[in-house]
This record gives structure tokens, C-alpha cells and sequence, in this order.
């Protein structure tokens, strides 16, 4: 909201009962109550905010960090309705939001990737291969998880059926989707992120890394940048293999790219978020640049001819 103003974009925002006095309500131009507190009868009505859109005139939607921010069906209700979704085209989100869609699509690109299988599975023989072909520890994970849901690290063959159960079981109630696929733990992992931009011409570029090391229930508890062990070469390489997952779903906007980092320093692509990150601050310190401004050259209100979209170097 900070950046429409001063872009001269005027802003709506929308909130629950239980937000009326929080900040982003009293800092917007206008401000609509969509529901009760429970987020399922307020900020999950993507019917209710396409209503709101357009009873308050807004020419674009910014989708936030959470709740329909990578919903591809959200973003092409939007688009439907003819207002600008601020943030990728649908097929990026659906395509990134599968970890298994993404691990192949990544692949495709050259994506260096963690020892494991790229495909859901539920026989548990073959979940037995997997873990003598890799080796244990083995991570089961859950293809459409986040927030450590539908996870569980395996030491030993003797406990994958129940801990594959479980992780089955998990996913489905917090998903709605079962499928799961087994990798190679790496143990005591660094977790480097890399923030890319794309534009509607085909050019991603990356803005150095944010580490996430620092985390509690697979929750990011610190933000650093740039990196302590990222060495110049490393980043490069990295953030070359950022741009080519971008690449790989035609990536607008503002994302960001995960991997982990094993003790030899060798990374692995871990999963793409398709928004804007609640962490973006670090990357704007380091850099100078307005994320959400760059997020997205077309945002209403924005004069910005054929070929000269505002990206830096």
C-alpha cells in the first residue's frame, strides 16, 4: 500500500471482523469487512473479493502471502472477471504449487536435484526400493504440503510403512491430496532462497539469496542476506538455476526459489513460492529495489511501454 501511494494508486483492503483495527485496514484508502473472523467464512471467499472488487472499483488484486495467494483457480477468477491479478499467470501456480510438477519441470531444465523419485507413490515395496536405492535417512513428503505437513524423516526401513500412513493421512486432511514422494534426507541442510522477477517478454532475472536457515517446525525463523557460505560462484550458479525453474512455468512476477544446501556446499532445488514473500524486505535492503512496484509492470495505474519493463541489473 506504501508503494501504491506513491505510485498514485489508490488502495482497498479487506478484512475480517476479528482485523478491523489492524494496520493494513487503517492504513488503505478504503476498507471492506468480507466476513467473520474464521478465515474460511472471510479471506478464503474468492466470490466475496471478486465482490468486493468490483463494487469498490479496483482495477487489480494484489493476493497477499497467504490464504489465495497461490490458489491458480483464484487467480483465474480474477482474470475472468477482467480485473489484474498482481502476481504469475494461473498455469505457474498450479504447475509450481504440485512439488512433483515442479521437481519434473525443474528437472527438464537441468535443476540439480535431490536423490529420490520425481512421482507420487503409495506401495510401500516400492518405497522400500526408493530407501535402499538413496539411502537412509529418507524424507516422505507430501506433494501439495507446506508448513511441514504430510512430512516425516525416516531413519530406518522398519518404521516407512507407518511413517508413509501417517504422512498419507496428513496430506489428505490438510490438502485434500494424498499423494506423497520419497527423497534422500540431507542431514543438517542450509536453506537458501532466491529471489527471482520475471517479465511478460520471457526475461527472469534473480536478486541474489535470502537465507532461511534458522527455522522452528520447518517455519522460517530468521532472514539473512547475502549468505555466509554463498561464495560468489555459488550464488551464480544458483541463482542461474532459479532463473531456469522460472523459465521452466513461464514465471511473471515476483517469486522465489528454494533449495537446500548439503555440507559439501552441493545445492538442491526444494520448491518454487509463486508471490511475493512476506520475507522480501531482506532482498529490497540489499538491493535497493522495490519488489512490489517491479512485481508487476502491468499493475493498473502503471504507464510502461513495450520493452522497457522496469527490471535492474
Amino acid at each position: 500500500m506504501r508503494t501504491a501511494h506513491r505510485m498514485g494508486i489508490q488502495t482497498v483492503a479487506v478484512y475480517s471482523e476479528a482485523d478491523r483495527h489492524a494496520p493494513h485496514v487503517r492504513f488503505a484508502d478504503e476498507a471492506v469487512c468480507i466476513g467473520p473472523a474464521p478465515s474460511a467464512q472471510s479471506y478464503l471467499l474468492a466470490d466475496k473479493i471478486l465482490e468486493t472488487a468490483k463494487k469498490t472499483g479496483a482495477e487489480g488484486i494484489h493476493p497477499g502471502y497467504g490464504f489465495l495467494s497461490e490458489n491458480a483457480d483464484f487467480a483465474r477468477k480474477v482474470q475472468a472477471a477482467g480485473i489484474v491479478f498482481i502476481g504469475p499467470n494461473p498455469n505457474s501456480i498450479e504447475m509450481m504449487g504440485s512439488k512433483l510438477a515442479a521437481k519434473e519441470a525443474a528437472k527438464k531444465f537441468n535443476v540439480p536435484m535431490v536423490p529420490g523419485i520425481e512421482e507420487a507413490i503409495t506401495d510401500i515395496e516400492m518405497a522400500k526400493a526408493i530407501g535402499k536405492k538413496v539411502g537412509y535417512p529418507v524424507l516422505i513428503k507430501a506433494s501439495a504440503g507446506g508448513g511441514g505437513k504430510g512430512m516425516r524423516v525416516v531413519e530406518r526401513e522398519a518404521d516407512l510403512q507407518t511413517q508413509m500412513e501417517r504422512a498419507v493421512s496428513e496430506a489428505v486432511s490438510a490438502f485434500g491430496d494424498g499423494a506423497v514422494f520419497i527423497e534422500k534426507f540431507v542431514t543438517a541442510p542450509r536453506h537458501i532462497e532466491i529471489q527471482v522477477l520475471g517479465d511478460a517478454h520471457g526475461k527472469v532475472l534473480y536478486l541474489f539469496e535470502r537465507e532461511c536457515s534458522i527455522q522452528r517446525r520447518h517455519q522460517k525463523v530468521v532472514e539473512e542476506a547475502p549468505s555466509a557460505i554463498v561464495s560468489p560462484a555459488m550464488r551464480q550458479a544458483m541463482g542461474e538455476a532459479a532463473v531456469r525453474v522460472a523459465k521452466a512455468c513461464d514465471y511473471v512476477g515476483a517469486g522465489t526459489v528454494e533449495f537446500l544446501v548439503d555440507a559439501d556446499l552441493n545445492f538442491y532445488f526444494l520448491e518454487m513460492n509463486t508471490r511475493l514473500q512476506v520475507e522480501h524486505p531482506v532482498t529490497e535492503f540489499i538491493t535497493g529495489l522495490d519488489l512490489v512496484e517491479m512485481a508487476d509492470p502491468n499493475s493498473p495505474g502503471r504507464a510502461v511501454e513495450p520493452g522497457a519493463v522496469g527490471f535492474a541489473n
